[in-house]
């Protein structure tokens, strides 16, 4: 990663995700991020941070905004594009925000009159609804509160089930490694499956995966994680990698 960046022009911008990577479910250390952090710096680069899954790799908000604390302290100016859409539900809302941070108190006023002519251009008056629920959450401590403790939950769910689709593919002895899944963090996994298995898996077992080998790991429970497991067991023993 750090190689690719190097070879980027200077004042390039750079997309990354601030957690929880989507599709790959593999996030940079705390140490790394200072690294690329430097590498921006270096390069002058402008960082755009999807801050998408805020919650879902930690379970914790404050945890989870590490990234974008660690370039507002590192004096970038760079852009985080915030959405609540998955960890407040709304996705049919697609609300969020746009966070512009600047480094000069006089670059303001020229970044909002942009913004502003985009927005007109764009769509000029989105939506309210989901504003006005993430205002009434946000604005009353008790719903705030209510929101951390249910978002914990559900990120502790899937790390849950992370673990029981993994012990299970070993209980059966599913030939190769599997400790990725629980390696991985967040919403998704990259199951390391190829593009043929995963063609079984839709066509024989009606278990619903991009041919690319990302799989949704909200979608395990209780219920399937069995079936799941012994599905995959049946493909990577049946259809080996090319």
């Amino acid at each position: 990663m750090m190689e690719s960046l190097s070879k980027a022009p200077p004042g390039s911008i750079i997309l990354f995700h601030g957690c929880a990577h989507n599709p790959t479910g593999i996030d940079p250390s705390k140490e790394q991020w200072k690294e690329l952090i430097d590498l921006c710096k270096a390069k002058s680069f402008v960082p755009f941070i999807d801050l998408a899954y805020q919650g879902f790799a930690s379970g914790d908000l404050d945890n989870d905004a590490f990234v974008p604390r660690a370039f507002a302290q590192s004096g970038l100016e760079f852009l985080v594009a915030e959405s609540f859409s998955k960890n407040v539900g709304l996705y049919g809302e697609r609300i969020g925000a746009l966070h512009v941070v600047c480094a000069k108190k006089e670059s303001v006023p020229k970044v909002l009159s942009n913004l502003k002519s985009s927005i007109r251009a764009m769509y000029s008056n989105p939506p309210c609804h989901g504003a006005l629920i993430m205002t009434k959450i946000l604005t009353n401590p008790k719903y705030t509160s209510e929101w951390k403790e249910e978002l914990s939950k559900v990120a502790g769910r899937i790390q849950e089930m992370r673990k029981l689709l993994y012990e299970e593919l070993v209980a059966l002895k599913t030939p190769g490694s599997w400790e990725h899944i629980i390696k991985q963090i967040g919403m998704f996994s990259y199951t390391g499956l190829s593009k043929e298995q995963c063609k079984a898996l839709v066509e024989k077992h009606h278990v619903y995966l991009l041919e690319s080998g990302r799989a949704s790991m909200p979608g395990i429970n209780r219920s399937n994680y069995e079936y799941l497991a012994k599905a995959i067991r049946e493909v990577v023993t049946n259809i080996p990698k090319q």
